[in-house]
């Protein structure tokens, strides 16, 4: 590749692998240069392995812009707004609007990546993350230190999950480690972009040095744990990644183990004073609340309602 050549957002997408919308973000906030022939956009390709090492040096690359799907949360007046997809955040919303002087809950179900960027930009009171760091082997901490750069956060702990494998019952193909996700035959459907799932898997690839072209179907993209498994119960995929819970929801696929994960609420230290935030706290260190959660399986409350870390 010609390291003078001219790229167009969708290429620059695929080299950085991030969405084609983020692109655009990048370049409207001048973090990636561009300039215009015609009505097109172009980026130089100088310009983007600059900026992709930048990233490397840093762990990470930089938060994309607000969610356009979100308002600001001062026009959510009455609601907590709370980013996740984790039925036990289901539980807790309930829990908060009948807590004495609770508020209604708006619950924006997406992934770490863009609950951390929605409470960066004011669209969001809270977030739930479980974001694997490989060098590091720690969770969230790394992600919420670079994502929120200048905002004082707290990490309170909600629970620990298995992550893993659907396959189909018995195993047919033998998918016991990563690496035998590139085995010939073998169809695999992935997670989107800048969910935790997706990260762990990325950077277990990354770890062990496997070319993610060698997945078959690692381009194909579903949006939740129960999307993934019904993939692979309907036959369309041999294998997927996800946490345990959906894995007993769905007929016709069995569980293989992999990684066990942190699941944490990430709040602005600022806000940990205020009645709702205060609230949140209390019902997360409940004995109702851990209760409700034992009776569901597959979460691991040890450390339920610890503040783990302050960034």
């Amino acid at each position: 590749m010609k390291e003078d050549r001219s790229l167009t957002p969708k290429e620059v997408a695929g080299i950085l692998k991030i969405a084609k919308n983020t692109v655009y973000e990048l370049v409207k906030r001048g973090e990636l240069p561009a300039y215009r022939v015609g009505r097109k956009i172009r980026i130089e390709l100088n310009d983007v392995l600059a900026y992709k090492q930048q990233g490397k040096r840093s762990g990470f690359f930089p938060a994309p812009g607000p969610s356009r799907e979100l308002p600001p949360v001062e026009r959510m007046a009455g609601h907590v707004v709370v980013c996740g997809q984790d039925v036990l955040l289901d539980i807790l919303a309930r829990h908060l609007e009948k807590y004495p002087g609770g508020k209604r809950v708006f619950r924006y179900h997406v992934g770490s990546f863009a609950g951390l960027t929605a409470l960066y930009h004011g669209q969001a009171h809270m977030a739930a993350i479980h974001l694997w760091d490989g060098d590091s082997g720690k969770y969230n901490v790394p992600f919420v230190r670079h994502m929120l750069p200048g905002v004082p956060a707290v990490i309170i702990h909600l629970a620990c999950r298995m992550q893993g494998f659907y396959v189909a019952e018995g195993n047919p193909h033998h998918i016991n480690h990563w690496r035998d996700l590139t085995k010939p035959g073998v169809r695999f459907i992935n997670r989107e972009k800048g969910c935790g799932t997706r990260v762990l898997l990325d950077e277990q690839l990354r770890l062990q040095g496997i070319d993610h072209k060698a997945i078959n179907g690692y381009e194909n993209e579903e949006t939740s744990h129960l999307a993934v498994a019904s993939t692979v119960a309907r036959g369309e995929a041999d294998a997927g990644l996800g946490n345990e819970k959906a894995s007993l929801q769905v007929r016709g696929i069995d569980f293989v183990p992999m990684q066990k994960e942190r699941y944490e609420l990430v709040i602005k230290k600022e806000d940990l004073e205020k009645p709702e935030y205060r609230a949140v706290l209390d019902i997360v260190c409940s004995p109702l609340f851990k209760s409700e959660l034992q009776g569901l399986g597959d979460y691991d409350l040890t450390e339920t309602g610890t503040i783990v870390a302050e960034t």
